[in-house]
């Protein structure tokens, strides 16, 4: 079985490429094999052919349910939102980026479109039991939505390193007090620490209190 190219250790020749489109029978083929990775190693929601240095246009996402991706067309996409994302091809490396909560796609084994949404479900809840269950949902179904766009960039070639969304520094001449919690960012990372902390770095030159909170969300 094929392993997921580390692309800080190892060079993926496919990972900026888009990939070729198959076939249905040997998309299923591929996508088998995704899925059985995702299975073994445990720690992953979803798997494009080219982490694996299959030049495919076929990936799987695994969140609610296993889906199969062949050939995926995005057709549709709107309500941008910022999301902080992680890659088994850039291991224990996130970033920030901007997605879409709703994503229609078009597949070649499917003649309708499907359609992934993450926003909240207005179903009637009755109690903290219920409450929990679709908090739980509407997490999933976001999640989902974002690793199928997640997905569909592999096979384009494009990296979530292509997408980050760096944050831009600002200056400012707010006075902090000594022990009040500040963002800094030194354009590649972002912290939150405590300002007697941070007025060190700050000084260095190298870092820059960061105004608009957190990186992430």
């Amino acid at each position: 079985m094929k392993k997921v190219i580390n692309c800080f250790k190892e060079d993926n020749p496919v990972i900026n490429k888009k990939l070729r489109k198959v076939s249905v029978d040997e998309g299923l083929k591929i996508a088998e094999e995704l899925l059985n990775i995702l299975s073994e190693r445990k720690d992953g929601i979803g798997l494009a052919a080219n982490q694996v240095g299959y030049n495919a246009s076929v990936a799987v996402v695994n969140i609610r349910e296993p889906l199969i991706l062949i050939n995926p067309v995005i057709t549709e996409q709107w309500d941008e939102i910022d999301y902080y994302e992680g890659c088994l091809s850039y291991p224990e490396h996130g970033v920030k980026t901007k997605r879409y909560r709703n994503v229609i796609i078009q597949t070649e084994q499917e003649e309708s479109g499907w359609y992934f949404s993450g926003n909240e479900t207005t179903q009637e809840v009755k109690g903290t039991w219920e409450e929990e269950g679709k908090r739980h949902d509407n997490e999933q179904r976001l999640l989902e939505a974002i690793c199928v766009q997640h997905e569909i960039d592999h096979l384009n070639g494009v990296t979530i390193m292509d997408r980050e969304n760096k944050p831009k520094p600002h200056r400012v001449s707010k006075k902090w007090g000594r022990n009040e919690i500040v963002g800094i960012t030194d354009g590649e990372s972002y912290k939150e620490i405590k300002y007697k902390k941070a007025k060190p770095l700050i000084d260095s030159g190298k870092w820059e209190i960061y105004i608009g909170g957190p990186i992430t969300v």
